[in-house]
């Protein structure tokens, strides 16, 4: 019993290590995925080209984050994430160095690849979440994964910023991330345990095995339900804080470009708070959906006063650091489409509301940037052609909190009570479909 208790321990210790580097990981991705916002003059004289046309480069991101959402999350529940993470990592090194060449096609090569590959880190850290901790710890553990990715969101602008205002070319910072990406590859080779894939994973029928699992997820309306959720909170953050932050408070508010990187970065610097705060909340409460509802409700008053009040109405950050720790509740809807699914989809699951939110950011991305050139007429940017451009972002907050009226709650309360419910002669697996 001593032995079979150690040998837990000790599993559960080797796992540990693995979830924070893949953690890191994610830290990695999101400081190059947030890094652009603050160096949009340097890549657009770069890559010689408008802010409009970088707006569309950068947002390649987004479209191979989304692409390969299904396929990260399938490879993971068929294959384990013993190689596959690592190899998603050796693709955003492999990106950086792309996109440091500042030709157009090389660029949009590594942008693409960024995305591709960064999205086996939250994908990986869910499931190994997932597979080997407790379910009253999920929601805890990924706020806390999303919490490293704020961490390097927050990074690649805080940090970033005063090293490219500091006279840092933006190229070599691109290569320099490309170079820490290749070695941090071989941290997860090293610390992400061996595992023994599925039984389908080596069956002939694998690729059938793989489209059965991605159907049976997106024809659940709960997936889909959780992605429109968490995409239009998101908006605010990718769409808006990452992509034209600095610059909104440079234009409307004649901001000097050093306190601009700092509010912007509030947002992320809130969700580091947020969104393990929110995810504990929920497991302590048991419930998913009020955690839900009150963080947008937050999130669209916060939205409303960036938009249309004036910036010293509040003390300074604090309007973007509320922001950004009631959005950190966008993260709940990764913990209910795992819920609301198999446990054998698990990866899948991640992989397809990653699909649905970064599909419909790398849609509205530059849908957004257009509607902003043209409030402008290609001119210079005020603060009415922000308000005009990015006012449907509090449109999209509202959508969220009414579709999570419809969600079905899955929480460890609501689980528990209907396992109670169950009588002596059923198996449990009927009261789940409820």
């Amino acid at each position: 019993m001593t032995g079979a208790g150690e040998e837990r321990t000790g599993f559960l210790s080797a796992i540990t290590l693995a979830w924070l580097f893949t953690s890191l990981f994610y830290f990695y991705q999101y400081m190059l995925r947030s890094a652009p916002a603050v160096m949009m003059p340097e890549l657009t004289a770069g890559y010689g080209t408008t802010a409009a046309g970088l707006a569309s480069l950068i947002g390649l991101f987004y479209y191979g984050y989304a692409i390969f959402s299904l396929v990260s999350g399938v490879a993971i529940d068929q294959l384990g994430p013993r190689y596959v993470v690592p190899g998603g990592c050796l693709a955003v090194a492999l990106g950086a160095l792309f996109f440091a060449s500042g030709h157009g096609t090389l660029g949009s090569i590594g942008r693409f690849l960024q995305g591709a590959g960064g999205v086996f880190a939250l994908i990986g850290a869910a499931y190994l979440v997932t597979k080997n901790f407790p379910a009253s710890r999920a929601a805890t553990l990924i706020g806390a994964t999303q919490m490293f990715g704020m961490a390097g969101g927050a990074a690649g602008q805080f940090l970033v910023g005063p090293a490219i205002a500091g006279g840092l070319p933006w190229y070599q910072f691109w290569l320099v991330m490309g170079t820490v990406g290749f070695f941090f590859a071989l941290l997860l080779l090293f610390f992400i345990p061996a595992r023994t894939p599925e039984k389908n994973a080596a069956s002939s029928d694998w690729a059938r095995s793989a489209a059965s699992a991605i159907k049976t997820v997106f024809c659940n309306p709960q997936s889909l339900l959780c992605g429109l959720i968490a995409a239009f909170m998101f908006f605010p953050t990718t769409i808006f804080d990452m992509v034209w932050g600095v610059r909104f408070l440079q234009e409307s508010h004649n901001m000097p470009y050093a306190e601009a990187v700092m509010r912007s970065a509030s947002v992320p610097l809130g969700w580091i708070i947020g969104c393990p705060l929110l995810g504990a909340l929920s497991d302590r409460i048991g419930r998913r959906k009020p955690v839900i509802i009150g963080g947008a409700a937050v999130l669209l008053g916060c939205l409303m006063l960036i938009l249309f009040g004036a910036p010293d109405t509040f003390p300074a950050y604090s309007v973007g650091l509320v922001a950004g720790i009631a959005s950190g509740a966008a993260m709940l809807p990764y913990t209910i489409i795992k819920e609301a699914n198999l446990p054998e989809h698990s990866g899948t699951s991640t992989g397809v509301i990653n699909f649905i939110i970064f599909s419909l950011t790398a849609m509205f991305g530059p849908i957004f940037a257009g509607l902003l050139a043209g409030a402008s007429n290609g001119g210079e940017r005020e603060l009415v052609h922000y308000q005009e451009a990015f006012q449907p972002l509090m449109y999209g907050v509202g959508v969220s909190i009414f579709l999570t009226f419809l969600l079905r709650e899955t929480g460890p309360a609501v689980s528990t009570a209907i396992a109670t419910k169950t009588t002596p002669w059923t198996d449990g697996r009927s009261a789940a479909k409820h």
